[in-house]
This record gives C-alpha cells, sequence and structure tokens, in this order.
C-alpha cells in the first residue's frame, strides 16, 4: 500500500508517518523500509544516491511534537527550519537520483546521499543565521 501512496510523492523516499495511540502518544517514522543494496555500497566505500528526505522528516515531526508537548518554540522553530532547508534544497534542483526525472521546470542535479545532506546542511544553516 505504501508504495501506491508514494506515487502521490514522486518517490518512496519522500514519505513519512506518524502514527498516533489511543492515549497520545506519538512514533514518527519514514514509511519506507532499509536500502540495504545501498548501505552495502556504502559499506564498500562506494558512493550511494539514497533520498533522506522521510526520515528527516520523521525526524523534524518528532522534534516538533516534542517542542510542542514541553512548550520549546526554539525546537519547534528548527523543526520548521529543517523541513524549510530540504524544500530550499530540493527548490534549487539540487536531488538525489530517484527525483531526478520527477523534476519540472528546472535542470535538476543529482547527488550522492553526502551531497544532499551537506546541501541541506548549508541551507539549514543559513536559515539559522550559523
Amino acid at each position: 500500500m505504501s508504495d501506491m501512496v508514494s506515487t502521490a510523492f514522486g518517490s518512496l523516499a519522500m514519505m513519512t508517518s506518524v502514527l498516533v495511540s489511543p492515549d497520545g502518544k506519538y512514533e514518527y517514522e519514514a514509511a519506507h523500509g532499509t536500502v540495504t543494496r545501498h548501505y552495502y555500497k556504502y559499506l564498500k566505500g562506494e558512493e550511494t544516491s539514497t533520498n533522506p528526505m522521510a526520515t528527516i522528516f520523521a525526524w523534524s515531526g518528532a522534534f516538533r511534537k516534542r517542542g510542542e508537548l514541553d512548550n520549546l518554540p526554539e525546537l519547534v522553530n528548527y523543526a520548521d527550519q529543517l523541513e524549510a532547508a530540504c524544500f530550499d534544497t530540493l527548490n534549487a534542483g539540487l536531488v538525489t537520483k530517484d527525483l531526478v526525472n520527477l523534476m519540472e521546470g528546472i535542470t535538476p542535479k543529482a547527488l550522492t546521499s553526502l551531497e544532499f545532506l551537506r546541501a541541506i546542511r548549508e541551507r539549514l544553516a543559513a536559515r539559522l543565521g550559523a
């Protein structure tokens, strides 16, 4: 089912999941499974182009919820800025290989996993004024 729903997002790697228990507990996760093939390449020292967006958004969702529960506006802001930095990166046409053929109106640049994370980090630092 997640594979079918992910087509709305363009890639399974873009879809997060939020599980809510009847007593109000939350769990944020990437809806996809592991990328074993890429992990084995990484272990061999080979570069990969694995899309980390769903994992990042699972973390940002958890940060936001924790910030809301503990009344920590700085943590909520960090979650918002992290997500915005991800969108800034995508809007600049800097993407992992799974998204290259889905981009319209711009010429995207396919990045390795590490390059993509660094591009997000650069934009996050700019948003946070670091």
